[in-house]
């Protein structure tokens, strides 16, 4: 496990680089994001541990950041100011490009991963922007009425991207759809709704009042959602956390939204922060939480439907007998293992793209960020 200090700054969001298996950044802010500066530092990881190549201070806290998929150099950042800016680490100090928009604490950017020319960021002032780099003004405004934690682009369209936000929903808008009043919005997912079933248990008879009884325990009330991302081999799998505590997978192909979740992963002690799909394996995926945790799960796909569904049974069968584990978990999925390290909130987490499966960093409010192995946790 690699170690560095951000001094005096405390971590909120973190980066591997897309060209560089090297190279990681890091978007931090002073006391903790409530007031003062931010800092944004680009590390390189070398023979020697982990070296500031470069850092890039600004007016306001940073929370959120991306890099560029089009070219090698240049990163984008959300600021607690609203502003959102444009660095490019062969330069010194100043951003080549920013833009002051929207009117709150922007909280989160992502990069077009398919168009390559185009980011998106979202904001406590209920809207999402894109934007072109090469553009002084943004090229969209979307609003969803809710304060909107986390805004990203699907890996396989470019023209498709979701939100989650303080309401307790998912959103997926399309951009090729007509505007008119929905704003491109496709579907709106509430994600507190308790997962349904199909009757395929082992007994039919039984099967509805098991299936309510496993209703009426994983029923929750709306929270906050700050956290999501897209699976990068299922095209229509998205997983998102909140302050609810719970990993769940939805199917955005459901024209049911509120049929529930495909898996809801219990596990976390307090809200989770960030959610990240593993780029190697389509069922793993990575959360970090405000327990000072990072932790690995499976989704249960790897299982098969009969796995999982055979796993849901034996759960009901459980909770019948006074047993069975958490009554909250559904789909077959589980924790494969943590990472404990942390002495703070764990902010932000983020594969490595390049090399061996399994390497990740992550970042919290102990002012430290962590290089480590996936694989060494697993069981712990």
């Amino acid at each position: 496990m690699l170690e560095f200090r951000t001094q005096g700054f405390n971590g909120y969001a973190v980066k591997y680089s897309p060209f560089f298996d090297s190279r990681i950044a890091v978007a931090s802010a002073a006391n903790f994001g409530l007031v003062g500066n931010g800092r944004l530092y680009i590390l390189g990881l070398t023979a020697k541990g982990i070296v500031a190549e470069k850092w890039f201070d600004t007016q306001d806290s940073l929370y959120d950041l991306a890099w560029s998929e089009s070219h090698e150099n240049q990163c984008v950042v959300a600021a607690g100011d609203g502003s959102i800016k444009l660095f490019d680490i062969s330069l010194d100090q100043f951003p080549v490009q920013s833009w002051q928009e929207h009117k709150r604490e922007a909280f989160a950017v992502h990069w077009n991963l398919v168009a390559k020319d185009t980011f998106c960021s979202s904001s406590w002032d209920g809207t999402i922007k894109i934007w072109s780099p090469e553009r002084t003004h943004s090229l969209l405004t979307i609003p969803t009425h809710s304060c909107t934690y986390s805004a990203s682009f699907s890996p396989h369209s470019p023209s498709i991207l979701s939100s989650v936000s303080s309401d307790s929903h998912l959103r997926v808008f399309d951009l090729r759809t007509p505007s008119s009043a929905s704003n491109h919005l496709t579907a709106s997912i509430p994600l507190h709704t308790a997962p349904s079933q199909p009757p395929t248990a082992t007994n039919p008879t039984t099967y509805p009042q098991q299936q309510q009884q496993l209703t009426s325990t994983t029923t929750i009330p709306p929270s906050e959602s700050l956290t999501h991302d897209w699976n990068k081999y299922r095209s229509t799998l998205i997983a998102a956390a909140g302050v609810d505590r719970l990993i769940r997978t939805f199917d955005i192909r459901n024209p049911n939204p509120r049929q529930g979740p495909l898996a809801i992963l219990p596990g976390h002690e307090y809200a989770v922060r960030k959610v990240a799909w593993s780029p190697h394996l389509s069922d793993v995926l990575l959360s970090a939480s405000y327990d000072m945790t990072c932790r690995v799960w499976t989704d249960g796909s790897a299982l098969g439907v009969t796995g999982g569904r055979q796993q849901q049974e034996q759960k009901l069968l459980g909770m019948q007998r006074g047993g069975g584990g958490d009554p909250l978990a559904f789909g077959g999925g589980r924790e494969l293992g943590r990472m404990g390290r942390h002495t703070e909130f764990v902010m932000g987490v983020d594969w490595c793209l390049f090399g061996a499966e399994g390497w990740c960093a992550s970042v919290g409010w102990d002012e430290r960020l962590l290089v480590w192995d996936v694989r060494a946790v697993m069981g712990q």
